[in-house]
């Protein structure tokens, strides 16, 4: 419902004069929107997506998996009841992976290095890591020196 601007300044003069003081607003400006013709819009809530990292690092630890258990099957042989049960788990693992395996073997080498740049002897070990692998022990002596005698 709105109301003509022309009409709302007549009821406000009218009020003005009929008694009391009035509270002076400013005339409206012809490009202005006012807070009480349009209301606030509330933003779209988005709707949750899948994970799909995490999918395609859980296919490329799968590949990894299946390279290890073929790796292995030659020392066991494929005759015995462990030999019989890694291939069972290759063909299960196969049956996940299937035309993807080509797509999991390309990133597979990424995720290796980015696996042995984690360990702290690769020297990817956080700051605070290498910190305290380089602090002194207390009681020992220190690296590369003899041991000095205790203070009296």
């Amino acid at each position: 419902m709105s109301v003509p601007a022309d009409k709302l300044m007549e009821l406000m003069k009218g009020k003005q004069s009929a008694g009391g003081a009035a509270i002076p607003t400013p005339p409206p400006q012809p490009g202005a929107m006012s807070d009480a013709e349009t209301p606030p819009m509330a933003s779209p809530m988005s709707t949750p997506e899948p994970k799909m990292g995490s999918r395609e690092a859980s296919m490329i630890n799968l590949g990894m998996a299946q390279d290890l258990l073929e790796q292995s099957l030659p020392a066991v042989g494929s005759d015995s009841d462990e030999g019989r049960a890694i291939l069972g788990a290759i063909s299960a693992i196969n049956k996940v992976l299937g035309p993807r395996k080509g797509k999991t073997n390309e990133l597979q080498q990424s995720e290796i290095l980015q696996m042995l740049q984690t360990l702290p002897q690769a020297g990817g070990a956080t700051p605070e890591g290498r910190a305290i692998a380089q602090a002194p022990i207390p009681g020992m002596p220190p690296a590369g020196g003899a041991p000095q005698p205790p203070q009296m």
